[in-house]
């Protein structure tokens, strides 16, 4: 694993149905839903560090802090942008940002991983 500050990755989406509020059931406005927006956030992490982990390795979330400030419409593009804060160990933080194609600040936070063995990880969650 060689992992270190400053690896970033970039996600860009469109908002359709399926991302919405509504249609989550995180409320029941056709908007990106927060759900959503942290999943984004989440996958771009996992995009970030992907090609940094050794054989066998992933990585899980453990902790997150979302500020979701601006609403998302349908067919809005929307970018998430991930940077690798802080390696401890196994233990990785990222900031995240979320744009519009306004330049739109519509959600921002912080989110923890840590590096797991896959198959170790997998084995306890069957018990």
């Amino acid at each position: 694993m060689t992992l270190a500050p400053g690896l970033r990755a970039q996600l860009p989406t469109v908002v359709e149905m399926a991302d919405t509020a509504k249609e989550i059931g995180s409320g029941d406005v056709p908007v990106l839903a927060t759900p959503r927006l942290l999943a984004l956030a989440e996958a771009a992490t996992v995009r970030a560090v992907a090609r940094h982990l050794a054989p066998g390795e992933t990585s899980v979330g453990t902790r997150v802090a979302l500020d979701h400030l601006a609403a998302s419409p349908l067919g809005a593009r929307v970018q998430v942008g991930v940077e690798l804060t802080e390696v401890d160990g196994r233990r990785l933080v990222f900031a995240f940002e979320a744009h519009d194609e306004r330049g739109s600040v519509v959600g921002k936070g912080t989110i923890e991983r840590v590096v797991v063995d896959r198959a170790r990880f997998l084995a306890r969650t069957t018990r």
